[in-house]
């Protein structure tokens, strides 16, 4: 059974239907304002018997329920929600102009066209209407709010259309007297009746074309689902801004008088603080965004939908799915958000402190956001037991094959759900390692090409040295210890270890000493001693400096915690250097996914941008 139809109805009718309530916007619909020359060039279409496009409405109740409201310009205390009989999906400036144009007394707010706001009442040149239509775009204007046309600079009034006597004088019809025009022509009658004969025929010309015109309708049935609902208003909302599914979301459960707006956002005005204030608390979840929350919630309420199934002996497509996709978040049910929210929002906070554990110190380390989300839902899952030594590692295992194996960019909703199910049976004790742990691999010819601190495995490797136990260079505190004051003292960032300046000096090309094996973290301060001198030299001044006063054995042992190996330092060797350093990073880099790593010379793909200092 088909689950729209198609069918036509006048214009009168509709706008009738929109005044009475009958008709009104889902309230996901922005409220944008079509401009003075879209909305003449509209009511000149349909003088003309010009199609204008086809409306989509929804049948109202049913799965979908949206909180409702009227169409701009209706006095809203006169229409209830319950007064709905069909929603407008596609079509609402279209509706919404010929509303407040053709229906309401008041001017209608509109903007000229840089943007500003105006009110214009609308009106047909009667006279130039009667001259044809190839005349009607001149024909039918807009005057302001006192029903003036003004010119040199607003000092001459060139058209008084103030008072019905002057628009029967200047022979110009008042467009919201078009379907209903009987007050107006007995006027007309009374102030000139040898005009009624050229009014009568541009009644039959002109105004029987908006009285009689047909709009085609496209209904969808009550039947349809949400979230294809949701899906067909974004295909065919091509004109306005494209709704998030935070939004729409937001529309639904607000018929259920929930505001999922001031949940997430809080609401200073009634004390309420959001979800979004509670995860900032912690710096690395300062830009989770709501809709990252929303896919968290729905792994949840579809993992334990899941479990339940299984339990119930559910076999096959009878056991739900876990997933983060588009269609499953749209899905959510309101008593779900309510079952898990806070949950959820416990798991974040888990999922901050592991990356604390594991040596992150800003958002612009995070090598993936996407990757928080099931990262978030285990550990909202697990509880405490996270923090136990065999399920920690396991965790950590995954989180790094993610990160270097690069798995978390781009569209990852798939694996997001099976790493979720895969995690939590891994971590009960299952054989099967997870599909990210399995899939990840990192190409040692990989950290000669990574060079933008964009790349997911550029930021992983600078964070894995400073969670193996790097000091300092100046400060010589462990980097993995420091609180976030320390952090932001020391103002810590990626920098070069052969300085740009030396290495162009020796003709050194760009693209090798800007990989991550030239970079490590260091602070601002031991950064600016460096400079651009050799490292024998730098190197020195660092030892000799009243802050630091450290022996070569000691300086030593602070180079090597950054896998550097001080005699090609010494040395001043580049060379030297690069290939220790390969060598000691891909050690790192086995023990910390769990895997042997292939040596190959197959190439790997360049990062685009140098990262410079």
């Amino acid at each position: 059974m088909s689950n729209f139809d198609s069918t036509k109805k006048r214009l009168a009718d509709l706008l009738r239907d929109i005044v009475a309530g009958k008709i009104q916007l889902p309230d996901f619909q922005r409220g944008w304002v079509w401009k003075d020359e879209d909305i003449r060039s509209l009511l000149v279409s349909i003088a003309r018997a010009f199609p204008v496009g086809a409306v989509m409405m929804l049948e109202a109740g049913g799965d979908t329920r949206f909180k409702v409201r009227p169409v701009e310009g209706l006095d809203s205390t006169n229409i209830q929600p319950n007064d709905t009989e069909l929603l407008i999906l596609d079509g609402q400036q279209r509706l919404t102009s010929l509303t407040q144009v053709l229906m309401l007394q008041q001017a209608v707010d509109t903007r000229n066209p840089t943007g500003k706001p105006l009110k214009r009442y609308y009106y047909i040149d009667i006279e130039l209407a009667l001259a044809g239509e190839e005349h009607y775009e001149t024909a039918i204007i807009g005057v302001d709010e006192n029903r003036l046309v003004k010119e040199n600079f607003g000092r001459t009034i060139k058209l008084d259309l103030s008072t019905p006597e002057k628009e029967y004088e200047n022979f110009y019809f008042p467009c919201n007297q078009i379907l209903n025009s009987d007050g107006w022509e007995e006027g007309l009658l009374a102030y000139d009746a040898d005009k009624f004969g050229q009014y009568a025929k541009f009644r039959r010309q002109v105004l029987n074309e908006f009285r009689n015109y047909n709009l085609p309708i496209i209904e969808l049935s009550k039947e349809n689902k949400k979230e294809a609902v949701c899906l067909v208003f974004e295909k065919v909302n091509t004109g306005g801004v494209s709704l998030s599914v935070f939004e729409l979301i937001t529309a639904t459960y607000a018929a259920d008088n929930v505001n999922l707006r001031d949940d997430w956002y809080g609401n200073a005005k009634e004390n309420l603080q959001g979800i979004q204030q509670q995860l900032s608390r912690q710096r690395l979840l300062k830009h989770i965004q709501p809709t990252e929350f929303l896919q968290g919630l729905t792994l949840l309420h579809t993992w334990d939908k899941r479990q339940q199934d299984l339990l119930e002996g559910k076999t096959g497509k009878q056991v739900t799915g876990v997933s983060a996709k588009r269609e499953a978040v749209l899905s959510l049910p309101l008593a779900a958000y309510q079952q898990w929210k806070t949950k959820l929002t416990e798991g974040f906070w888990k999922a901050a402190k592991f990356l604390r554990k594991e040596s992150f110190f800003s958002t612009r380390d995070l090598p993936y956001s996407t990757q928080l989300v099931p990262l978030a839902t285990v550990l909202a899952l697990l509880d405490n037991d996270w923090l136990q030594p065999k399920i920690y590692d396991k965790l950590a295992r995954w989180f790094w094959s993610g990160v270097l194996g690069e798995l978390y960019g781009g569209a990852v909703e798939t694996r997001m759900a099976l790493d979720l199910q895969e995690l939590m049976h891994w971590i009960k004790g299952s054989d099967q390692e997870p599909a990210t742990v399995r899939d990840a691999n990192f190409q040692p010819a990989r950290l000669e090409t990574l060079r933008s601190r964009n790349s997911a495995a550029y930021k992983g490797i600078s964070i894995l040295v400073q969670r193996e136990g790097a000091k300092d260079f100046f400060w010589k505190s462990t980097l993995r210890e420091l609180d976030e004051t320390d952090w932001e003292e020391c103002k810590l960032d990626i920098h070069h270890i052969f300085p740009k300046k030396w290495c162009e000096d020796k003709q050194v090309p760009s693209a090798r000493y800007n990989s991550i094996l030239n970079k490590t973290p260091i602070s601002y301060k031991a950064n600016r001693m460096i400079g651009g001198k050799a490292p024998s030299d730098y190197l020195l001044q660092l030892q000799t400096h009243s802050a630091v006063q450290l022996d070569d054995a000691g300086m030593n042992l602070l180079l090597a915690s950054h896998c550097i190996e001080p005699a090609t330092l010494r040395q001043n060797d580049f060379e030297g250097f690069m290939a220790a350093r390969k060598r000691t990073l891909l050690t790192k880099i086995e023990a910390v996914m769990g895997k042997t790593i292939v040596l190959s010379d197959e190439a790997v793909p360049e990062d685009e941008a140098d990262e410079e200092d």
